[in-house]
């Protein structure tokens, strides 16, 4: 059984996106969305630990959020993918559960 979280605040304003990270389990799926995408670009400070959980879990980030708030595809965190709303709904109807981080 996996899961979908979904974190939607920067991790520059709260602790979702770090308490995701800790709870999530292999296999797991994180989709990064509105200010969530912030998370999934280098030099931010959970870039680390982002990079860390890259392969045990699937991180994806919402193309359209990273296109409205500028951040280029070449700064997301290696091994980060971008899905666009359809892939959106695709991740939510292959898990079993969705978990939102707010």
């Amino acid at each position: 059984m996996s899961t979908l979280h979904t974190v939607n605040k920067s991790p520059f304003a709260t602790n979702a996106l770090a308490s995701c990270l800790n709870h999530a389990k292999d296999g797991d799926t994180i989709l990064l969305i509105e200010d969530g995408v912030y998370g999934a670009a280098t030099g931010t400070t959970l870039a680390d630990t982002v990079t860390a959980k890259v392969g045990a879990l699937s991180i994806c980030v919402l193309s359209g959020d990273i296109s409205a708030r500028g951040i280029d595809q070449k700064r997301l965190i290696k091994g980060v993918t971008s899905v666009d709303y359809t892939g959106f709904v695709k991740l939510a109807a292959s898990h079993d559960r969705s978990q939102a981080w707010l």
